[in-house]
């Protein structure tokens, strides 16, 4: 039985295994620890089969700079190389989206696989007006609204632990 949830204590090192594993790296595993640390609105959901996690996304708050409004980040999201193409990470992505909707969030963005993440709602975050602070593919920098009509136009500012990814 396939189940998304909000992650639990007992859920940390299987969460660190995965993020590990579906990046073949450890970066992304110390990156979700440093923002779980930080507790500033930060929202982690775990995809469960027969009670064992198999992937993972977090969202964790992020800043328009000089201007207001509740905007999140999507990243990282991980899923087991063994369970990856049987439609987890999807799974979390529109579950997550719908968590950010329900907390207030007015926009998310991520830097990702632009085909990927365009089937999610998400577009480039230049058509929007938003640049991001660190140097990544236009494309691959995208956003999609949740609770706003609109996002004012600025740079994207991440929390302190992306600057050590």
């Amino acid at each position: 039985m396939i189940s998304i949830r909000h992650e639990s204590a007992a859920d940390i090192q299987a969460i660190h295994i995965v993020e590990a594993a579906a990046f073949a790296r450890e970066a992304e595993a110390i990156l979700v620890d440093a923002l779980r640390a930080l507790n500033q609105d930060f929202i982690s959901l775990v995809a469960a089969e027969d009670d064992s996690v198999v992937g993972h996304i977090s969202f964790s708050r992020v800043t328009i700079e000089g201007h207001g409004g509740v905007f999140s980040a999507l990243a990282p999201l991980g899923v087991l190389p063994s369970h990856q193409r049987h439609r987890f990470g999807s799974m979390l992505v529109m579950a997550g989206v719908e968590e950010c909707r329900q907390r207030g969030v007015d926009a998310v963005f991520v830097v990702g696989n632009p085909a990927y993440y365009s089937r999610f709602g998400f577009v480039p975050a230049s058509e929007l007006g938003v640049t991001c602070e660190f140097e990544v593919p236009a494309d691959a920098f995208r956003a999609r609204v949740v609770t706003r009509s609109r996002v004012p136009n600025g740079m994207l500012r991440y929390q302190r632990p992306f600057h050590r990814v």
